[in-house]
């Protein structure tokens, strides 16, 4: 007997684990290491080792970086505006509003369209002889190019926003219902009013899911890449062309050293804003334990 178990009971134990290690193993740490290895290689098959000349051939890349600022700049957007209008509208749903039920339920029905649907929608919204446009010509100004003009970004974050908004208000709503009624209570016999109120005793709370809703909008406003490509098609216009394109171009042309590359980067902004995120969500946690 070892640590209360035997032997056998340990071998079983490593048996049942077996399969889950070995699925691992194989669909997960294995294709990481060959992304490390292509991504120091000239190419795949019989190569030669060139250290940082794929991650320095990759910087010098207009169309990497220019994907990589739209795709910056959407995700910085999406989830800014998503944590602000979210949280604006759970609070006010959190008062006695009539209808509350009903707009909470209107608010999540846009995730349950299929993007082929939304992107048909938008098209005949924003197309150059769309409704916007016939609206807009109607009352004598002058038609807009949506889809080739900066007007696009803001397109595609209005698509973002209005299939996702909904989800996020959900996630506050049931956070700002958890937060201890005492405490509300003490902070109005000291006289605090409501917007004291909510930020010296709700926000604290709704640190974690604060922290949740981020990380799922930052993870949507990455899949929006399917809606544009939709829209667009795989070579859009500067302002539309997404990380994702670039990526997905690549693997088209068979470059995998640089795609693996390009991998491997995003996968390091990834992983350092995630770590900030919950670094800070961890002094958010310290400063209410000791307050």
């Amino acid at each position: 007997m070892r640590n209360g178990l035997s032997r056998g009971t340990r071998f079983r134990s490593l048996l049942f684990l077996f399969p889950s290690l070995l699925g691992t193993l194989i669909f997960f740490v294995i294709p990481f290491g060959m992304i490390i290895y292509y991504a120091l290689v000239s190419k795949p098959v019989g190569g030669e080792f060139v250290g940082f000349s794929n991650f320095i051939r990759l910087f010098h890349n207009r169309a990497f970086l220019v994907g990589f600022r739209n795709t910056a700049v959407l995700c910085v957007s999406a989830v800014t505006l998503s944590v602000m209008l979210a949280l604006g509208l759970s609070v006010l749903l959190e008062n006695a509003l009539p209808a509350r039920g009903a707009l909470r339920t209107a608010f999540l029905c846009p995730m349950f369209v299929p993007a082929a649907s939304v992107v048909l929608v938008w098209t005949v919204l924003f197309h150059h002889n769309g409704a916007i446009n016939a609206a807009l010509a109607a009352i004598g100004l002058d038609p807009v190019d949506w889809f080739h003009t900066w007007w696009g970004s803001l397109m595609v974050l209005l698509m973002y926003l209005w299939r996702n908004l909904g989800l996020y208000v959900l996630l506050f709503t049931s956070a700002l219902s958890a937060v201890p009624e005492e405490l509300i209570g003490m902070a109005n016999l000291d006289g605090a009013g409501p917007v004291r109120r909510f930020f010296t005793v709700k926000l604290p709370y709704l640190a974690p899911t604060m922290v949740f809703v981020v990380m799922l909008s930052l993870i949507y406003s990455m899949k929006i890449f399917r809606e544009v490509y939709l829209l667009t098609g795989s070579y859009p216009y500067d302002h539309l062309y997404l990380l994702q394109h670039f990526m997905n171009n690549t693997f088209m042309s068979m470059d995998y050293p640089k795609l693996c590359a390009a991998a491997l980067v995003l996968l390091t902004v990834m992983g350092a804003i995630t770590a900030a995120v919950f670094w800070l969500e961890d002094r958010v946690g310290r400063d209410l334990e000791n307050g």
